[in-house]
């Protein structure tokens, strides 16, 4: 029996031992696990899932062990995603800490940073958001302005951002800032990491057209962080933002490869099945019967197959080098087709998707409607999806700069 094989039986013994009855159904909305230091459990299982799932550094199986991770190689990780897989086990963690800011600061991080901050993310102690965009600062990030002036050994931040996840739920949150005024836009900028129970910061949440308030604005007044909190060079902020985003939206291409997403948590619903929610609408199988409605979503569901399998292919190239422009194509596609599901769901239901209230529509229901309205944002987060296409024509296909060109 090969190492691999005893690796895959003991991993089975374990996950049937330790993963919690209630653990191996879909998730729903408000049992998913952020984590942070004021960390709710609606679930008492969900809190056993994630000690057990973080003390055999699961949750992140691929990080060191010499920073709590489970230290896995990437044969023996995808032998444990198979298995979770196996017995439809939920996610332990979803986090913003896992997703984005632990690969970079793998990479880019001190040693004590590492120490400081990797264990907390993988045991789900400190909930993390992204300072990146700001009002006058979106698709063009590079010219932000919320500053930080060094005095002594700390930095005074004065600022705002907008768009930031949860900002009103974080802990702590990664942040870009201007350290130089006097460079081109692109070389002044650093990346620093700070408490957002700090003085001075203070964050209102934004309510959206579907209802939901996941973003927040997010304020920086005098702000006093520590300068052992920057990550990386001085002023050389925008190379670790680039390889982040490449994170962000390899994560963000996800929302292609479920059955259903609901504001990055990862959450199915019998509606989220395209068959399911035509079955719903009629009671019976009757909505299948329309040969175009067929077609879609026979196209759609091997559309989806593909792309899983691409992303897969993707992923298991990316973890010799880590992410590159592929993410962007990832990010675009997985976007379109997370797109395309909710119009087939809007579809298949019918007029019950035209609800927003009222006894008429069921729960599912008026979700599907809201969580459509929540996927047109997909074509902004992350990176708008002209961006992406900006990034794919240079870095992937290689084609010339237009202003590069102009100036010949």
């Amino acid at each position: 029996m090969s190492n691999l094989q005893k690796f895959r039986e003991s991993t089975r013994k374990w996950l049937d031992e330790n993963c919690p009855p209630s653990m191996r159904t879909t998730m729903v909305a408000d049992e998913i696990v952020w984590g942070g230091r004021n960390a709710e459990f609606k679930n008492p299982e969900s809190k056993i899932w994630l000690q057990r799932m973080a003390e055999k550094g699961w949750t992140c199986p691929t990080w060191p062990a010499e920073y709590g991770g489970g230290g896995l190689s990437k044969d023996e990780a995808m032998v444990l995603q198979q298995e979770l897989q196996r017995i439809n086990a939920r996610p332990a963690l979803t986090s913003f800490g896992i997703s984005m800011l632990g690969p970079v600061l793998l990479e880019y991080g001190t040693h004590e940073q590492k120490l400081e901050h990797i264990p907390k993310i993988v045991r789900g102690e400190i909930r993390w958001c992204q300072g990146y965009s700001e009002p006058g600062a979106g698709s063009d990030l590079a010219s932000l302005a919320t500053k930080a002036e060094l005095q002594g050994d700390h930095y005074i931040i004065n600022g705002s951002k907008v768009w930031t996840s949860y900002a009103d739920k974080a802990d702590w949150i990664f942040c870009l800032v201007r350290t130089d005024f006097e460079v081109p836009k692109h070389s002044g900028i650093s990346f620093i990491l700070f408490d957002m129970a700090s003085e001075g910061v203070s964050t209102k949440p934004i309510q959206l057209i579907s209802g939901a308030s996941p973003f927040c604005e997010t304020f920086f007044d005098d702000v006093k962080v520590p300068a052992s909190n920057l990550v990386g060079q001085l002023n050389d902020g925008w190379t670790i933002a680039k390889r982040l985003l490449q994170h962000e939206r390899t994560m963000i291409s996800g929302f292609g490869l479920s059955s259903g997403q609901a504001d990055r948590g990862g959450v199915t619903s019998v509606l989220d099945s395209l068959e399911g929610a035509a079955k719903h609408y009629r009671g019976d199988a009757d909505r299948l019967s329309d040969p175009a409605l067929r077609d879609d979503i026979a196209r759609f569901k091997i559309d989806s197959a593909a792309f899983a399998f691409t992303s897969q292919r993707s992923m298991e190239e990316t973890k010799k080098g880590g992410p590159n422009a592929t993410s962007s194509m990832l990010k675009y596609y997985g976007c379109e087709l997370n797109k395309r599901r909710y119009e087939l769901l809007l579809r298949c239901l019918g007029s019950q998707s035209l609800g927003w209230e009222g006894d008429g529509f069921s729960e599912k229901e008026l979700q599907v409607t809201r969580e459509w309205l929540r996927s047109k944002a997909n074509s902004i987060e992350g990176g708008t999806l002209e961006v992406q296409l900006n990034i794919i024509a240079k870095r992937v296909l290689g084609l010339p700069d237009l202003l590069s060109l102009s100036k010949k």
